[in-house]
């Protein structure tokens, strides 16, 4: 009887249509665990004001990273669920869903349910946890697989740590010649700093000293999770201290994480810097944040203000370092 494999990420539009940009945002905003305030507050706030207004705004950027094969996301996400089914063999039935919108959670569990996979692994491909994307991610997994009569689920519920993962990200970076820049960047996804802090309320403070070391006490913040994911790239690459930030992009207002990645990028420039690097460790595919934010709007910015070079790092996507990590991570969950 073969053993389930299910990869998620967090989704795409099924096109850069206004109806269907419209159609995910609305299923993503409304999650509670993404916009965390009174239930009636979140439905008049992404209903009629947030979506109404941000679904043709983000069609349009949706429409300068789609390509000939479909949303980034969605083809990396395909061809590392073929590659990771390649790896692992016959014994072995990986599936891939997405948390919002296509191919949905369900549809997966669909799949493996009807192959009489009788156990399954689950692996959110988001490396630090955080409630806003790992835990609603496993609520929905819990709600499906019960629907449909799993009972044997392992889910991994991080893997910054995790050396497979750390070596894929360093395997990429050797692409760029690291001294050859003025600095280094590494953004990773904003949060609003509340829910950080709800994870540990009675004593998180969201500060270099609190999230120095990963102990029993910081393990599933967010911020720590990203600081150390920081520290072991740096420790790895030989990066110099003095030469890097951590900083934290795609923000909505002034309480989410900081430093802003967009105000460090732009300090840099104005403080002479040349050439800038730009690693994004919170995100294992391209995606909009990846190719347009950072390949674009912090390239523009950077420019602006003086810089010449901004270079992305791509992300894991496919890289064979990569799929060897997740079959290590699979085969270490027996």
């Amino acid at each position: 009887m073969k053993k389930g494999v299910l990869l998620i990420n967090l989704g795409t539009p099924d096109s850069p249509n206004v109806r269907d940009v419209r159609r995910y945002l609305t299923q993503f905003l409304n999650d509670p665990y993404v916009i965390d305030i009174n239930p009636l507050g979140r439905f008049f706030l992404v209903n009629c004001i947030i979506v109404p207004f941000r679904a043709p705004k983000s069609a349009k950027l949706y429409g300068k990273i789609w390509t000939a094969e479909g949303s980034p996301l969605l083809v990396h996400g395909i061809k590392l669920k073929e590659q990771l089914q390649q790896q692992l063999g016959e014994g072995y039935l990986v599936e891939l869903g997405m948390r919002y919108q296509n191919p949905s959670i369900e549809s997966a569990f669909l799949k493996l349910k009807r192959a009489g996979v009788s156990e399954v692994t689950v692996i959110p491909l988001y490396p630090q946890y955080a409630t806003s994307s790992t835990e609603s991610t496993i609520q929905a997994v819990n709600r499906v697989s019960k629907k449909h009569g799993f009972t044997r689920l392992r889910i991994i519920d991080k893997f910054y740590q995790d050396p497979g993962f750390l070596d894929a990200l360093c395997e990429v970076a050797k692409k760029y010649a690291i001294s050859d820049y003025d600095h280094i960047l590494f953004s990773y996804h904003g949060l609003p700093e509340r829910q950080v802090k709800k994870v540990y309320p009675l004593h998180c403070r969201i500060n270099d000293a609190c999230c120095a070391v990963i102990s029993g006490q910081n393990e599933l913040c967010y911020r720590a999770a990203c600081y150390e994911t920081t520290r072991q790239m740096v420790r790895r690459l030989g990066i110099p201290e003095g030469k890097y930030t951590t900083a934290f992009q795609s923000r909505l207002d002034d309480k989410w994480l900081k430093p802003y990645s967009d105000k460090v990028v732009e300090e840099k420039a104005k403080e002479g810097m040349k050439k800038m690097l730009v690693f994004s460790p919170a995100f294992v595919a391209d995606c909009l944040e990846t190719i347009y934010e950072i390949g674009t709007e912090y390239a523009e910015i950077f420019h602006e203000h003086g810089g010449e070079k901004l270079q992305m790092v791509e992300s894991l996507n496919t890289h064979p370092k990569w799929v060897e990590a997740l079959k290590k991570m699979v085969l270490g969950s027996k």
